[in-house]
């Protein structure tokens, strides 16, 4: 190396001696905005270094907050959201529990109402066609189920008993077209039997077309299928068209419209009265209406009252006021005629023309003509004021 710079010495020289007059120059020249040729160098030369050391000094942060600070809040959030998840598990859970207590607390006051003997059950499955009609519930035989009995609800119907095993049953619903009961109007006056069709909707079969059924209706079990006890309410009649030879009924069974969750089985029926059917049209209450406002007082104006406002009901008034100074009553007691002349002093009276006189005056009357007076005769005593049926000697 020093035998190098021995022998270009001269040259190794100049190079210096060019390299600080480029230095000089730099900081004395300006660029066009007016900032030294020096500092642009530096700020170039230096801007590669800076930024790979602040990415490396901004990485290492990064990875010390996010992987090492912050591992065991991580950890904590993971643990919440698995609690939160735990909680909504649990507050489903409990509202189904409630549900079901509810559930339980109505099947338990209808069983106390109604004289049947009945066994609760919960429904567990239901059939596995598509088009099936039927259900499962978690009593069979071990619990005295047997084939045949009837499934009801607080609502109404569901069904009957067509399979008992020893831990289930199978319950045929009253949709099903294989279903049929019999049924009965409130007052008894109309029978029929009830089918199913496969459909929500139910139909009462041989109904005779004289007989009146009308839409809103219900019916009710009528026993005479030995399987529903009497009393139980079955649906309200959607309608109804005359045919022959026997009415079509369609009727909305109530025991299915909740949905089935528990269910009661008739182990042994007995026979009730037939509630009275609820009200189609429910009272609705009316609030009293809002207070008057206060009406300005009027000033009594001293003077007679207004007349009339026809001449019809002046002279109603005239003859009414001359009917109570005779003492007469229109349209009471015996008839007679009041007086009326001299009552007309508020109207003009037209010049009346005097009265024709009979061709017989002045002749002397029959035997048989003075017991009937004339109407000449009878004016001039209502006139004078003597009886109508009075004459003068």
């Amino acid at each position: 190396m020093e035998s190098f710079v021995n022998r270009y010495r001269n040259l190794t020289i100049l190079l210096l001696v060019i390299f600080a007059q480029f230095l000089l120059l730099a900081i004395q020249v300006k660029n066009d905005q007016d900032v030294r040729v020096i500092r642009v160098w530096t700020v170039t030369a230096v801007t590669p270094f800076a930024r790979v050391v602040e990415l490396m000094r901004g990485g290492s942060v990064g990875f010390i907050r996010n992987y090492i600070l912050l591992h065991d809040e991580d950890a904590e959030n993971r643990r919440l959201r698995d609690q939160v998840g735990h909680l909504k598990l649990e507050n489903i859970f409990l509202k189904n529990e409630l549900n079901t207590a509810e559930r339980a607390k109505a099947l338990g006051v209808f069983q106390a109402r109604i004289p049947s003997k009945t066994l609760a059950a919960t429904v567990i499955g239901t059939g596995a066609g598509s088009n099936a009609k039927v259900v499962y519930v978690d009593a069979g035989s071990a619990g005295g189920v047997e084939r045949g009995m009837a499934v009801v609800t607080p609502d109404g119907i569901v069904g009957k008993v067509i399979a008992a095993y020893p831990t289930a049953s199978e319950v045929l619903l009253a949709t099903d077209a294989d279903f049929a009961a019999g049924v009965m109007s409130p007052d008894g006056a109309v029978r029929g039997t009830l089918k199913g069709q496969g459909t929500p909707l139910l139909k009462i079969d041989y109904v005779p077309i004289q007989e009146k059924v009308q839409v809103g209706e219900w019916f009710y079990t009528s026993g005479d299928d030995r399987i529903f006890p009497r009393g139980f309410p079955v649906g309200m009649v959607r309608s109804v068209r005359d045919a022959q030879p026997f009415k079509e009924i369609l009727l909305e069974p109530v025991g299915l419209q909740h949905g089935l969750e528990d269910v009661l089985i008739i182990t042994q029926g007995v026979h009730q009265d037939i509630p009275p059917a609820p009200a189609a049209d429910q009272p609705v209450y009316i609030a009293p209406p809002p207070p008057d406002e206060p009406k300005p007082a009027v000033p009594a104006v001293a003077g007679p009252a207004s007349p009339p406002i026809t001449e019809a009901d002046k002279l109603r008034l005239e003859y009414q006021a001359a009917g109570e100074a005779q003492g007469h009553t229109f349209g009471a007691g015996a008839y007679s005629e009041p007086n009326f002349s001299g009552i007309h002093t508020t109207l003009p009276k037209a010049p009346m023309p005097a009265p024709a006189l009979p061709a017989n005056v002045g002749a002397k009357p029959s035997a048989g003509a003075a017991s009937k007076p004339t109407d000449s005769t009878r004016h001039s005593n209502q006139a004078n004021g003597e009886p109508i049926g009075s004459t003068k000697q």
